[in-house]
């Protein structure tokens, strides 16, 4: 009787040894895919990895602005955006999403700022267009040249741009805030999300104040801890 239920226990061992040994590619793959998962939640559709940032990365306040370089009303915010990165230079970062809603120039200039950004340009790039805006974007004119030009003033370098401006990369990241853009719902610019919130009611002192609300709390978090 003895040597039967030892050998009924050891059969059950190994039954199980068989069973972890074949489950456990699955298990590892369940825990590559929960990595992975997790991963991927660093990333949203308001943030991307390759997203330009003004301001310091590691900020616990974030302005995401979907964003034309052709828009007026980009334009005129800008000033108000810079004004808040350089009031709260720690605690505050703006993300720029590009959103092209005015066709051909939009989508131009856009590729200029992104090749701008990978030859680490982006912000005087960024200011010599808006402060030019209206030579190559005035009331729906499209002067590529004018875009070029200006961008190679603040600094691009032109011959290196000419060659990326229709590259697979930039291609991908425009392709990616395109969708991003219809995933958030964005049907104007700019718009903005504050630490992950929309600017609702929109307005030059909403985002101010919004922004101020944000800094407070995340002052008074640092203080309680």
């Amino acid at each position: 009787m003895y040597k039967k239920a030892t050998f009924i226990l050891a059969g059950a061992l190994m039954l199980i040894a068989v069973i972890v040994t074949v489950s456990r590619p699955s298990l590892l793959g369940m825990g590559a895919e929960a990595a992975s998962q997790d991963g991927a939640q660093a990333e949203n559709s308001l943030v991307r990895s390759h997203s330009p940032v003004l301001g310091p990365e590691e900020a616990p306040v974030t302005i995401v602005e979907f964003f034309d370089p052709a828009c007026e009303a980009c334009r005129a915010f800008y000033p108000l955006t810079k004004r808040i990165l350089e009031e709260y230079p720690d605690q505050v970062r703006l993300v720029v999403r590009y959103t092209p809603f005015h066709g051909d120039v939009s989508d131009t200039a856009i590729r200029v700022l992104e090749v701008a950004r990978r030859q680490d340009v982006f912000q005087p790039v960024l200011e010599a267009l808006l402060a030019r805006q209206s030579q190559w974007a005035a009331h729906g004119s499209f002067d590529e040249a004018a875009i070029l030009d200006i961008a190679s003033v603040a600094g691009l370098d032109r011959a290196a741009a000419e060659e990326q401006l229709d590259s697979p990369e930039v291609q991908a990241v425009i392709d990616q805030d395109k969708e991003d853009v219809k995933a958030n719902q964005i049907r104007q610019t700019p718009t903005f999300f504050v630490n992950g919130e929309l600017l609702d009611p929109f307005g030059m002192q909403e985002l101010v104040d919004a922004v101020n609300r944000e800094v407070t709390e995340v002052a008074g978090e640092d203080d309680a801890s």
